[in-house]
């Protein structure tokens, strides 16, 4: 029977029956889906890969080992529990154990909140550093998994991390109007893959660090693939003559959007004008055409491609422009600019699902260090969900991949064979666990 001491909530029911509830029903998982993300790390070899980047702070004989701890702050956050203070109860969750490597409410409680806290707090930038490659090394893995690429597309960009309090590096951003971080994410434009994620101080301009960042990943993706195209896709943040000049050099191909001028408008003014009397003469509520001119601003020692795209719209003309170095037709190139516009669906999974602007520590290092450990959420879920779209199941945002696959409440059975693992019967993400199990090549 349960124990009569555990608080028991009391409901009305449309039968008029009582309905009582009590958390007493012993090794039950909120979580039934662990095994799936268990299976993407492995598959990655990404904690394991993390861990051996980190110092070991602590003297004596150690409990947890770090890839223990590394594994249950990542599968935490993938799960949804963005918070460290969480661990004080889920790590006695039995599943959490058991994909953490522990016997299933039988060995010792995986780590409390203070010493995930101190594992945040333990490493430095060199740490970081190490952290951020190990990633960038998963990703050339399972990049070249299908094949060698021939074209490697980088999309940067930048997003904003609001902070609270006197946090190291917080600074107003005029643009978006708060005291914040200013990160910089660097996603694979073809496979929507995170390639890295920098902290950056919250006013750091668009383009700060960016060619610094995109030296080392040319030289990576080089020495891994020898000959392999670059081509870097970016916003007007990152409109700034160091970065043409170093993709030039380098041979790389760019587009990167321009921020409108009296100059640049000048040049798009004809085509404006055509796009207006388009649209007077014809029913069309939109009339958009795409023109070309060859343009050089003041801070350029070269004279660069530029294209523009003029619309004529219900609420009133609109002009873009954008300087590339690729060789489409105007409008073709404009359209292959704005598919962008994906790579912030990308940081809003990252953000939404992967709780990446969740950086409460106070030291800055300590924010990069969460910031990547967030990082590893989204290669593990964005895994799965690769793995779900080699099965023809169309693309899953991230939430929605973890409350259909994940968030399953199962009950734990351990036994003398193995474990078992009762599953709710109702639940509608069954068809995902059998679409992940029959994929090719799992073992």
């Amino acid at each position: 029977m349960p124990d009569a001491t555990i608080p028991t909530l009391r409901f009305d029911t449309p039968l008029g029956l009582p309905l009582d509830a009590a958390f007493d029903a012993g090794r039950l998982t909120s979580d039934g889906g662990l095994p799936w993300l268990a299976e993407a790390d492995q598959a990655l070899g990404l904690c394991d890969a993390l861990a051996a980047c980190i110092p070991d702070w602590r003297r004596g004989p150690v409990r947890h080992s770090l890839a223990t701890l590394v594994r249950q702050r990542v599968f935490q956050i993938a799960c949804g529990y963005e918070d460290q203070n969480d661990a004080d109860r889920l790590r006695t969750d039995p599943l959490l154990q058991l994909v953490c490597g522990r016997p299933p409410a039988q060995g010792p409680e995986l780590a409390s909140q203070p010493t995930l806290s101190r594992l945040d707090n333990a490493g430095d930038w060199r740490t970081c550093y190490r952290l951020a490659y190990a990633l960038l090394r998963v990703y050339l893995q399972e990049r070249e998994r299908p094949g060698r690429p021939a074209r490697i597309l980088l999309d940067f960009d930048g997003t904003d991390d609001p902070t609270h309090g006197a946090q190291e590096g917080t600074a107003y951003h005029g643009y978006f109007g708060q005291h914040m971080y200013h990160p910089l994410l660097v996603f694979d434009g073809d496979t929507d893959q995170l390639i890295t994620a920098v902290l950056r101080p919250g006013n750091a301009h668009g383009s700060h660090g960016a060619v610094a960042i995109l030296k080392r990943l040319v030289r990576a993706l080089r020495a891994r693939w020898p000959g392999v195209r670059i081509e870097l896709r970016a916003d007007s943040g990152f409109a700034v003559p160091a970065l043409y000049d170093y993709c030039e050099r380098e041979q790389i191909t760019y587009t990167i959007g321009l921020i409108p001028n009296p100059r640049l408008e000048a040049l798009a003014a004809p085509l404006l004008a055509e796009a207006l009397a388009q649209q007077q003469a014809s029913p069309a509520e939109k009339v958009r055409l795409a023109g070309e001119a060859t343009y050089q601003a003041a801070s350029w020692a070269v004279a660069r491609r530029a294209v523009y795209k003029a619309e004529a719209l219900v609420k009133g003309p609109n002009t873009r422009f954008v300087v590339t170095t690729r060789q489409d037709a105007p409008l073709a190139l404009y359209d292959w600019y704005v598919d962008r516009g994906e790579p912030e669906l990308w940081i809003k999974d990252f953000k939404r699902a992967c709780f990446g602007d969740r950086l409460s520590c106070h030291r800055m290092v300590a924010n990069q260090f969460r910031l990547l450990l967030h990082a590893a959420a989204y290669c593990l879920l964005d895994t799965l969900r690769r793995w779900l779209l080699q099965q023809g199941l169309p693309r899953l945002q991230l939430d929605t991949l973890r409350l259909r696959l994940l968030k399953i409440g199962a009950r734990v059975r351990a036994g003398l064979a193995g474990v078992r693992l009762h599953l709710a019967s109702s639940h509608p993400g069954e068809p995902l666990w059998w679409l992940l199990a029959s994929r090719p090549g799992r073992l």
